[in-house]
């Protein structure tokens, strides 16, 4: 078998024979690692997988990324360098039984012809934990190579001990320059693409299929097929053209990738929050937007925002807090689309309020002290005293009410014992520096108070001496 060609169940009639009625994504995939488009920060010059393949030998291997950018190519193109023999296996549709199969022969193989075995699964996120267990000890042993492609993410979607077992390598989506060199290459390619159709693809239309296909080389292939069909059956033409209008019909609507419970939902909650807290209203509205389009629970956004709301602009700008409990209301009681105008005006409201998170430390400080610390007890005085018998046990006793005094603030004992630190420490920034004023204010007019009565005092026991 040449280099850079993986084990074929296939006489080369019958391959030429499917190749030629499979679509245009399958027939256009790359042969070898050359030809391979994207990812360059592993298969580039240099790069780590380039590296293992140029050394002749790999370890077992975890492909993570979205769809469409090369997971299930670059393990063919993988099999074929190495020279081993290709196994596909899809998760959902594969049993225990046919891993175990695939391992008796890998083990025939390795015996009789000292030729390797690559099992290739794709979904691997989707085998239970006894399915992925069948794989280990012959990974790990040698009889076999694996490579698993998931669109989810190792560390929660595969068991730890396959994961030690592997080397990890995440796929990102294609660049747009990427979609071009592939369409190009299946517009010039003969045998496999286009090259022999008089074919005229406006860059316009080009343009349009590498923006929207969002990535994914196979939907961009796809599209591009679906135009060349659609205008070859049209007669009197001697020449194909492929316009804006032809594409935009061949990609009928973008396709938006959101899993609402794996990691593109938690990247998006996580992006959108921490722009809003970096006080970016673009960006802000930008994860919004994604959130939405891609069918988010406007709830789950809502309760996003008031988060934020709290822990980063908290007493910096109060009126944040209570637009995000606005929206949230909204989003339960009128639903989408309209909550979307609710939701996007509080967290471009958040992205633009002065920030502090002085009161989120103060509680997660004293949350911290109360669970590691002893737990102080209340003092007496602060004790609830309205019930018989109250004051005959001590409650309440002492307790100075504040009103009492003009400023509306008297200087007691509030918790039994002194702090090693504050807990709330108030910033020079929005609402919070004027309410950092006002204490600082309170403690000045308080030990003048209390110098003046320490004054009046010595004054009063002086003049009683003198009588």
């Amino acid at each position: 078998m040449r280099k850079g060609q993986a084990e074929s169940l296939f006489s080369g009639a019958e391959k030429d024979a499917l190749s030629a009625n499979a679509p245009l994504a399958v027939r256009m995939r790359p042969r070898t690692l050359d030809e391979f488009v994207g990812q360059e920060h592993f298969v580039g010059p240099g790069k780590l997988l380039r590296r293992m393949l140029e050394g002749g030998t790999i370890t077992s291997l975890i492909f993570y990324g979205p769809p469409g950018c090369g997971k299930t190519t670059l393990a063919q193109i993988v099999a074929g360098q190495i020279e081993a023999a290709f196994h596909y296996l899809s998760a959902p549709a594969a049993s225990v039984k046919d891993i175990r199969e695939i391992i008796e022969k890998a083990k025939d193989r390795l015996i009789e012809k000292r030729q390797k075995t690559l099992l290739f699964i794709d979904e691997i996120h989707r085998f239970n934990r006894a399915q992925q267990d069948v794989l280990l000890d012959d990974a790990e042993n040698g009889v076999l190579t694996l490579i698993g492609a998931t669109t989810e993410n190792p560390f929660f979607s595969v068991n730890s001990p396959l994961i030690s077992r592997s080397t990890i390598f995440t796929f990102e989506p294609l660049k747009k320059e990427d979609i071009f060199t592939i369409l190009t290459r299946a517009l010039k390619d003969p045998q496999r693409g286009y090259g022999n159709l008089p074919l005229d693809v406006e860059p316009e239309a080009m343009e349009f299929l590498a923006v929207m296909s969002d990535g994914d080389a196979r939907k961009a292939l796809t599209a591009l097929e679906v135009a060349v069909l659609s205008q070859q059956k049209k007669s009197g033409k001697e020449r194909i053209c492929i316009d804006l209008e032809t594409a935009r019909e061949s990609i009928q609507r973008k396709s938006i990738v959101y899993d609402g419970t794996g990691d593109t939902h938690y990247d998006l909650a996580s992006a959108l929050q921490k722009s809003m807290r970096g006080s970016d209203p673009d960006a802000t509205v930008y994860w919004l937007a994604r959130m939405i389009a891609g069918g988010e629970d406007p709830r789950f956004i809502a309760r996003r925002i008031a988060v934020c709301a709290a822990e980063d602009v908290g007493n910096a700008d109060p009126l944040a807090t209570v637009l995000a409990a606005s929206a949230l209301q909204i989003a339960e009681f009128v639903g989408m689309p309209e909550a979307q105008l609710a939701l996007a005006q509080a967290a471009i409201y958040i992205a633009c309020a002065p920030k502090s998170n002085a009161c989120a430390k103060a509680i997660w400080s004293a949350v911290s002290d109360v669970q590691s610390g002893r737990t102080i007890p209340v003092p007496p005085h602060l004790r609830d005293s309205h019930y018989e018998g109250a004051k005959k046990l001590g409650f309440g006793i002492g307790y100075r009410y504040p009103h009492e005094s003009p400023l509306g603030y008297i200087k007691q004992d509030y918790l039994g014992q002194p702090l090693e630190k504050p807990y709330y420490v108030p910033k020079d920034i929005g609402r919070e520096k004027t309410i950092k004023e006002y204490l600082e204010k309170l403690k000045k007019q308080v030990a003048h108070f209390e110098r003046e009565g320490k004054k009046r005092r010595t004054e009063k026991n002086g003049q009683a001496q003198d009588e």
